[in-house]
């Protein structure tokens, strides 16, 4: 049975998907404004799908903490393809931070350029790189929306204590901005590299944010421990 609701539910997304991109295609010509709001329908589209076909409801926690500051970057746990798509739903139009490879995927890396995302390079030195905190400061002084970072640098599987990435430390000193910890219980219910999908909720809890002032490797140490023990009390 529930490798029939995984079925379901994979055909349901994945042609979700390539509907909203291919609808998205006249708004690449328009202000970003009307892409992004294609990647928030995606976003609500998702969780109506998971309530109708796994019975899976998804449930926040800590959003009030979004309102405590007002300008912030967002650093969150990351366990599967949903918070990708669904952080888009409580957060105001996020900037992704990602691999750059994810720009080189047909329609899905149009839609990420257009809405702005800031790409990297993982594990090397280059010259795009150098240039990456001049691009995060740029975003910063010219839009209010808020940079999203996955600081585990990849897709963690449950219980996996994977070290955070040092660039994290670097944008929280550059930035001199709030940081607002993310704890996720996703690969729960959407496991990493896997076809199956599990009934139960998906709990989201958005952490008090942390201020600027500490040293970098102080607030990667801190944000480390945060985002995992809070982890650890949603599964």
């Amino acid at each position: 049975m529930q490798f029939l609701k995984s079925l379901v539910f994979n055909i349901f997304l994945y042609f979700g998907i390539v509907f909203v991109f291919i609808m998205a295609i006249p708004t690449l010509f328009l202000p970003n404004k009307f892409t992004l709001y294609c990647g928030k329908f995606l976003a609500h589209y998702i969780i109506f799908i998971l309530k109708l076909i796994l019975n899976c409801k998804v449930i926040y926690h800590g959003l009030e903490n979004l309102k405590k500051v007002e300008k912030f970057f967002v650093a969150s746990a990351h366990q599967s393809m949903f918070e990708t798509f669904v952080l888009q739903a409580p957060l105001d139009f996020p900037v992704f931070i990602l691999k750059k490879e994810l720009l080189k995927i047909p329609l899905f890396g149009w839609y990420l350029k257009k809405i702005g995302s800031i790409e990297i390079i993982r594990e090397t030195t280059t010259k795009e790189n150098l240039n990456f905190f001049d691009k995060i400061k740029d975003t910063i002084n010219k839009t209010s929306r808020p940079l999203l970072i996955f600081p585990q640098g990849t897709r963690t599987k449950i219980g996996e204590k994977k070290p955070f990435k040092k660039g994290v430390g670097r944008i929280y000193e550059s930035t001199n901005l709030p940081c607002i910890p993310v704890a996720l219980n996703s690969g729960k219910i959407w496991p990493k590299d896997s076809f199956m999908k599990y009934s139960g909720n998906i709990h989201i809890s958005f952490l008090n944010p942390i201020m600027p002032g500490l040293e970098k490797k102080e607030f990667v140490s801190k944000l480390e421990s945060e985002i995992y023990s809070e982890t650890e009390k949603l599964y």
